[in-house]
């Protein structure tokens, strides 16, 4: 919990010193009623004397309890909490190279990784900006960011394999895109951008810059890139009549992410590539706010002070 105005807490040591006061004052009552009668006997003397003693310090209890919750709302405290994104940009980079062919997964890499893709479009907030980068042997803007969610879906349906990865490239080009939404303030502002690429790729770059050098180019503007190494260590494709192995590569997704201050993941199945993707639609769209839980606190306060004020009308209005 977070407070607008922190310094206010300092208030408790006066809630804090009328407790004390209050157990030297109950000392002291207790010296006194010492010095003319046994304390042994007391009981036996007024046989509701044991049994108003383990209730008369409720009301005082709950009436510095109530003080206290007082103090902390003048201090107005927040809590943070995840709200949907109004806007923003985020760019899909999907690998479609030939290793995308192999049937690891069912019925296909690239088939599975369309219909996650797809889901993940489908169900961002509509104020989000959402691109789609192809790298092959090279990487394409094939939609530039927009809030159309069926030219973007159309678009990821199309997808076709190709020769080489170029992972590094289709960051560049998807920071590109991105870049071309936000204002120029904004990013030379320093502030966090309302902004995100999420990559998905099975293995290792083989053309262009490294995908390490695109990570650093977007860690550079403040872009954070969530990866998800898709594919499993069996993968395997038939080029010229020749089963080449496919693994995934999820150790330099991991440096990608790491790089830029995201999440990385690794999805071997088609259910699994659902669920990350399920996890990176609530991060990246949703934003966490701090929001204020003062009437809260008062209520605590109110029921407090109502709760003192019934256990001392039980007792006959003593408050001692």
């Amino acid at each position: 919990m977070n407070f607008l105005h922190p310094l206010r807490l300092f208030l408790l040591l006066g809630v804090g010193g009328l407790a004390v006061a209050y157990v030297a004052v109950l000392v002291r009552h207790r010296r006194a009623a010492a010095a003319y009668a046994d304390p042994a006997r007391l009981a036996a003397l007024s046989p509701g004397v044991a049994r108003s003693r383990r209730t008369r310090h409720l009301s005082p209890v709950l009436c510095l309890a109530a003080l206290a919750a007082l103090v902390v709302a003048i201090a107005q405290p927040t809590r943070a909490e995840a709200v949907p994104r109004n806007e923003g940009v985020v760019v899909l980079a999907i690998d479609v190279s030939a290793s995308m062919q192999a049937t690891d997964i069912s019925p296909s890499r690239l088939d599975a990784a369309i219909a996650g893709a797809t889901d993940f479009v489908e169900g961002l907030p509509s104020g989000l900006h959402v691109g789609l980068v192809a790298f092959d042997a090279d990487a394409r803007l094939l939609v530039a960011p927009t809030t159309d969610r069926a030219t973007v879906t159309a678009a990821i349906s199309g997808l076709t394999e190709g020769a080489g990865t170029a992972a590094g490239e289709g960051i560049a080009t998807s920071l590109t895109a991105v870049e071309s939404v936000l204002s120029p303030d904004l990013l030379a502002s320093g502030k966090d951008l309302p902004a995100s690429i999420v990559l998905l790729s099975d293995g290792a770059t083989t053309v262009g810059r490294t995908a390490q050098e695109g990570a650093a180019l977007a860690a550079d503007v403040g872009v954070p890139v969530t990866t998800i190494a898709f594919g499993t260590a069996d993968g395997t494709v038939s080029l010229d009549g020749e089963t080449v192995r496919v693994p995934a590569d999820p150790e330099t997704m991991q440096a990608v992410a790491g790089a830029t201050g995201a999440r990385s993941f690794q999805a071997s199945s088609a259910g699994e590539l659902g669920d990350v993707y399920a996890d990176i639609s609530i991060a990246v769209g949703s934003t966490t706010e701090q929001r204020e839980v003062t009437r809260g606190v008062l209520g605590v306060a109110m029921a407090g002070v109502l709760g003192a004020v019934v256990l001392a009308a039980v007792r006959g209005g003593r408050a001692l």
